[in-house]
């Protein structure tokens, strides 16, 4: 099924969603939606995060990111996925996971975020939160979520420092997450 048929399908369940355009995530960076075939330059990035998956329980590699690439929750269309890259000076800077319309059609739900190392302690990574948070509220979004890996201090800090509240606690299989919002 074509992009916009599964887009025509969805108005006639009454499920209209929203198109983001990822070109408009950040005025710094350059944004766009990344593929199978960045799944490298992805990794390498990973790769130079080493606390992250300290505390997650897995280690990045080509068939996680590529796996990453497509994985949605539950019911939700891969339609509905924008894993983008923010490029500055040609080189990746961050990398982030959007769910546009999940929990809730009210609701942007954040699947990953990482930042380079090397800009990591710059403002870089808040900078973009604030800019995405900006953009999917113009859209008429009211909420973002993700999940925290609840032992990893570096990420609780980051979150809260960007005005996320723990709203939950989930016990999975790598440890516990915690489930966060942020109203926009």
């Amino acid at each position: 099924m074509s992009e916009s048929s599964e887009i025509r399908s969805e108005a006639e369940a009454g499920t209209v969603r929203r198109m983001l355009d990822t070109e408009k995530l950040s005025s710094v960076y350059d944004v766009r939606r990344l593929d199978d075939s960045d799944a490298e330059m992805i990794l390498g990035l990973c790769l130079t995060n080493d606390q992250y998956y300290r505390y997650c329980g897995r280690q990045p590699s080509l068939e996680l990111i590529l796996n990453d690439l497509h994985v949605t929750p539950p019911d939700t269309p891969e339609s509905s996925k924008y894993y983008v890259g923010f490029f500055g000076g040609g080189r990746l800077a961050a990398v982030m996971d959007l769910i546009d319309g999940y929990p809730d059609s009210e609701t942007v739900f954040i699947g990953f975020f990482m930042v380079s190392k090397e800009l990591q302690g710059r403002s870089v990574g808040s900078g973009i939160i604030g800019e995405v948070c900006g953009y999917v509220r113009q859209k008429g979004m009211t909420r973002m979520m993700l999940g925290i890996d609840k032992d990893n201090p570096q990420s609780n800090r980051f979150w809260t420092k960007n005005g996320f509240r723990v709203i939950a606690e989930v016990q999975q299989e790598e440890g516990a997450v915690l489930v966060a919002e942020k109203d926009l």
